[in-house]
């Protein structure tokens, strides 16, 4: 198997640090608003890597944090901790509001067929770990002092610019963070933050009462679950230049070496060429795209059309299409399923059929080229290979693609509470007899895009097509 490896710029060979056995972390949710497709599209990649690596025989361990502290509003040391943006933004606390997205993200994740990771830890419930961590690159003449808390001295690590390849001679005071004149270097960042007294989430600590910079979470619960070095450690291109250049800067602090092997990252969902954001007021929910009556592994589906570097322009265009052929790959499974008996191979077959399994372990093994696995997948379908042989093949293959094809599923709508409301007052007005106001109602549910059935044992609510 080959990756393509951020920290070299190049597709490496994968080999596991113990043989059989792979440790994985991703970045997780903040979890102070909803997580998007966008959000989503990079869960549906990593998932697909977990599987693939899983139908390699390989033995897992995936390990994802929940960000419910810590996380400012610039992704470095500005602005305000996200989830007190959240928490003022719905009248909540701060614990509600992490309660509330946390559970979204999930359903997010069981709607794309996403596999729970082994572990999934937020960094409230890991303030010791990340406390211990802090003291070891402290330990280590890491850290200086300053009034907003204890940071970490980039000077002292050689290689800070190495991973996102910074020209630091050319960085402006100023220009990644908000001037702290008391820091040696402007990309000098905070471990531990101390000058927030209002801020809603405080502990003790023995740099004084505050809450942990973002980037220490993530090296702190990694190397808990996986070890001071593991094999692989994923995310999005974003996190590059800043969060996972400090995570490696922290790790050298406290280990005196990289912790992953191998880094991943995936490229963005766009819309019109533009990126997914909460800021620009464009998101897309998995649960939107359901309401509309799309089942939502139709949305997997085109997500694994496009190779995890590249990232997706997404347009619900191409979301009709990937529907179309999800549906296909679906009927097409089921009409080999209900032939019955099972031809003899002949020597021919069986070369087609080991010729298939060689291409699609073939795709998956160069950089995790799913796009190529679903093309030997429709090759296989369309090919003359005895359906008994395409079923077992193309069932065993979407171990890797998760797009439930053995499943005839049904997307349950649904339906706002609004449009709930309207059809028990239209139900009220009918048994009252005000048809004409019944049918205004009536005309009101159609505008929102949804139709209604009568019958003998009550309304049926559908959406248009």
């Amino acid at each position: 198997m080959k990756l393509y490896n951020t920290l070299t710029r190049k597709v490496e060979e994968f080999k596991p640090i113990k043989p059989g056995e792979v440790g994985i972390y991703s970045c997780g949710p903040t979890v102070y608003w909803n997580q998007h497709i966008g959000h989503m599209y990079a869960y549906t990649q990593w998932d697909a890597l977990i599987r693939t690596l899983k139908y390699l025989g390989f033995k897992t361990k995936w390990v994802m944090n929940i960000t419910d502290v810590g996380h400012l509003t610039s992704d470095e040391d500005a602005g305000e901790d996200k989830m007190e943006v959240g928490a003022k933004r719905e009248g909540l606390t701060v614990w509600d509001i992490a309660e509330k997205y946390i559970k979204q993200f999930l359903e997010s994740m069981e709607l794309l067929n996403i596999q729970k990771p082994d572990v999934l830890c937020r960094a409230t419930e890991h303030l010791q770990e990340q406390i211990d961590f802090i003291k070891k690159i402290e330990a280590n003449g890491f850290t200086y002092k300053t009034k907003t808390g204890l940071v970490f001295d980039t000077s002292k690590f050689p290689d800070y610019a190495k991973f996102s390849r910074l020209d630091l001679k050319q960085q402006q005071a100023g220009a990644r963070v908000e001037v702290d004149l008391e820091k040696k270097q402007p990309w000098d960042f905070l471990l531990w933050v101390t000058n927030q007294p209002k801020h809603i989430m405080l502990w003790d600590s023995p740099w004084g009462k505050g809450f942990p910079g973002w980037h220490v979470e993530c090296t702190a619960m990694s190397t808990k679950y996986l070890g001071e070095r593991f094999d692989i450690h994923t995310g999005g291109i974003e996190h590059i230049p800043v969060h996972h250049t400090n995570e490696i800067a922290q790790a050298y602090g406290a280990f005196g070496q990289q912790t992953a092997n191998f880094w991943l990252h995936n490229g963005w969902l766009v819309l019109k060429d533009e990126k997914m954001s909460k800021s620009l007021g464009n998101m897309i929910l998995v649960t939107d795209l359901v309401k509309k009556g799309y089942d939502p592994l139709a949305l997997r589906y085109l997500i694994l059309t496009s190779h995890y570097r590249q990232g997706l322009k997404f347009t619900e265009e191409a979301l009709k299409s990937a529907a179309i052929s999800l549906k296909k790959l679906r009927e097409l499974v089921a009409s080999w399923r209900a032939e019955k008996g099972r031809k003899t191979l002949t020597e021919e077959d069986e070369r087609k059929v080991a010729q298939y399994k060689e291409e699609f372990l073939g795709a998956i093994n160069q950089d995790l080229n799913i796009p190529q696995a679903l093309a030997v997948v429709w090759q296989l379908a369309k090919s003359s290979v005895s359906s008994r042989e395409k079923l077992d093949l193309i069932l065993g293959f979407d171990q890797v693609l998760g797009l439930r094809l053995s499943a005839q599923t049904k997307v349950k709508l649904a339906v706002p509470k609004e449009i709930n409301k309207l059809v028990e007052e239209r139900g009220e007005l009918r048994k009252q007899g005000k048809w004409q106001e019944a049918d205004e109602i009536r005309k009101e549910i159609e505008k929102a895009g949804f139709k209604i059935e009568d019958t003998e044992k009550g309304s049926k609510i559908k959406r248009f097509k």
